[in-house]
């Protein structure tokens, strides 16, 4: 999943000691998207990400994330876990599949083909008559209320 925003937050990192004797880290950050109705977004880094992916408050960014449940003591706990952070002014939609041409290129006959009306119909086969003309005029006999 992905989510783009600015960071309103960043808040200290944590880590320690596992019981099995790993050490971890992990970072909190808030981040408030975009749109007509802000939402605020809390995630984490955690392990080598951290270190990684150093986000500062005011920077825009698109958070690839996974979102994890776990149970502990009866209650639900979610965590939003980020594993990538890119700028998102830097990733183009679907060019690198070669969609679409390069900005300023004008795309061939081949990569953009035509698909207005038929000019030629194949052998075989009668030309379409043109539509019935529909008049939208009311009726004054009508008394449906729609």
């Amino acid at each position: 999943m992905e989510i783009v925003g600015k960071i309103i937050a960043a808040l200290p990192e944590q880590g320690g000691t596992s019981a099995k004797g790993n050490v971890w880290k992990k970072r909190d950050y808030v981040l408030e998207t975009q749109e007509t109705y802000p939402k605020k977004v809390a995630f984490n880094f955690f392990g080598d990400r951290v270190d990684q992916y150093p986000l500062q408050v005011g920077q825009m960014v698109k958070i690839y994330f996974d979102i994890d449940s776990r149970e502990y003591n009866g209650r639900w706990y979610v965590d939003i876990r980020a594993w990538k952070a890119e700028d998102p002014n830097l990733t183009a939609p679907a060019q690198a599949a070669g969609a679409y041409a390069a900005p300023g290129v004008a795309p061939t006959p081949a990569a953009a083909p035509s698909y207005g009306p038929a000019t030629q119909m194949p052998g075989g086969y009668a030309t379409p008559a043109a539509p019935p003309k529909v008049d939208l005029a009311p009726d004054p006999t009508d008394d449906l209320p729609f």
